[in-house]
């Protein structure tokens, strides 16, 4: 039996996001080799969307330590902390910033496993996200369609391939759709940047309401993401909470938050203009629809969903229409609705088993974008992180030394509301008055 499956394994998430700190520690426990013992730390990279308690609360993912750092600070931590895995689980400049620190500070030493991937459907920058997830041990596909995707762009640049693991979403799973609910509820999954006009999320939000009042018997939720002043993945400038204020709503209209698998366990039908929740909802067989209503776009995303049989608009809901996904292309998908979920898993374990027991430790991380194949790109990258193009910190980058005192603390939270109230009220203000 491989020494990576009878050893008590330490394994380290970074994350940017509530939904990436989601995807990142869900991926390592599941990845972890079979019958090994599992320590997990959390590092939360600050920034913009850094999650608030509500949301890691939310996301419900326990961790044996979580705590906010900078890039700089993680990387020092890497160097006084011994992980068998990292999951990075960042957006795609932070993950080559990262990689790119990392190499330089564990050089050709001892070092962990790296994995990395998406949180969901992949849909736009393909080719960008992937060049710059490049250099983990493991790139993680979330479903057959993508694995086959993410080999092309690697072999149609040159770039080894064999890093591309195939798997699934980590977070499927709960008891499968039996029938109609009393009442029949009808749950609106809402996304934080698709659409992004005050027009389109106006005219989702007044289809929403309408059918509530269509159906007075069915309940129907408007699943929100974030509460105001909260950030996710995505930037949201326009909360559905602000555009529902002081309309006139129906008695079985309301908003929810909470766990998307725990409000799925109530739903008879999932509407969505492209959120992976509808993922979610067919892995569980739960009736779901991808909406038209706003065209078929790759701005919107939901052009993914082609083929599914899921595509319909709000006229089609209101008269009744219920959806028969496409089998074929619900397994192209790594949905798994067939029960092969089980084993998704297996073959990213059994590699990340054989890494860890490598004779000579693992070489040097590798990424394809260096100073030679991206001069013009790549440093750029790596400044916004504070570091130079060699990997390593650059001189004035952020104190490591310390946590920060009360006074820098209360400046971070001020700056960081700042910074939401620009995204939210200022933005769309001086792009209105841009259109006049």
């Amino acid at each position: 039996m491989p020494a990576s499956a009878t050893k008590s394994l330490r394994v380290a998430v970074l994350a940017d996001s509530d939904t990436r700190w989601k995807w990142g520690a869900l991926t390592a426990q599941r990845v972890a080799p079979s019958g090994a013992g599992f320590r997990l730390d959390g590092y939360l990279l600050r920034g913009r969307a850094t999650p608030t308690a509500r949301q890691l609360a939310e996301v419900g993912v326990r961790a044996d330590s979580l705590r906010e750092v900078t890039g700089i600070e993680f990387l020092r931590a890497m160097t006084e902390e011994s992980y068998d895995i990292l999951v990075l689980a960042l957006v795609g400049g932070g993950v080559q910033a990262m990689l790119h620190g990392l190499r330089n500070a564990w050089g050709s030493g001892k070092r962990p496993v790296v994995v990395t991937g998406y949180v969901g459907v992949v849909y736009e920058k393909l080719a960008d996200g992937l060049l710059l997830r490049h250099g983990a041990d493991l790139v993680l596909a979330n479903s057959a369609h993508d694995a086959d995707r993410f080999r092309a762009v690697y072999e149609g640049v040159g770039a080894d391939a064999s890093s591309v693991t195939e798997v699934a979403l980590p977070f499927l799973g709960g008891e499968p759709y039996t029938g109609e609910h009393e009442p029949y509820t009808v749950v609106f999954a809402a996304q934080p940047s698709v659409p992004d006009s005050r027009k389109d999320r106006t005219y989702l939000l007044g289809r929403l309401i309408e059918h509530a009042r269509k159906h007075p018997e069915r309940e129907v939720l408007l699943k929100l993401r974030s509460k105001p002043g909260e950030h996710t993945t995505h930037i949201e400038e326009l909360p559905y909470q602000k555009l529902v204020q002081g309309k006139d709503l129906p008695a079985n209209f309301r908003l929810v938050y909470g766990h998307m698998g725990e409000v799925l366990d109530r739903t008879d039908l999932l509407v969505t203009v492209s959120s992976t929740a509808a993922l979610e909802a067919l892995h569980r067989r739960v009736p779901t629809v991808v909406l038209t209503d706003l065209g078929v776009r790759e701005v919107l995303g939901n052009h993914h969903f082609t083929g599914s049989g899921c595509l319909a608009s709000w006229d089609q809901l209101d008269a009744g229409h219920r959806p028969a996904p496409n089998e074929e292309w619900v397994a192209r998908q790594g949905v798994a609705a067939d029960g092969s979920y089980a084993t998704a898993f297996d073959a990213a374990r059994e590699r990340i088993a054989k890494l860890l027991d490598r004779p000579g430790g693992l070489p040097p991380l590798n990424p394809y974008y260096t100073t030679e194949t991206a001069p013009g790109y790549l440093p750029g990258i790596l400044a916004r992180h504070h570091l130079g193009p060699d990997g390593a910190p650059l001189p004035g980058a952020p104190a490591t030394d310390k946590e920060p005192g009360p006074v820098r603390q209360i400046v971070r939270r001020a700056a960081r509301g700042a910074y939401r109230h620009g995204v939210q009220r200022v933005a769309p203000v001086i792009r209105r008055m841009g259109e006049l």
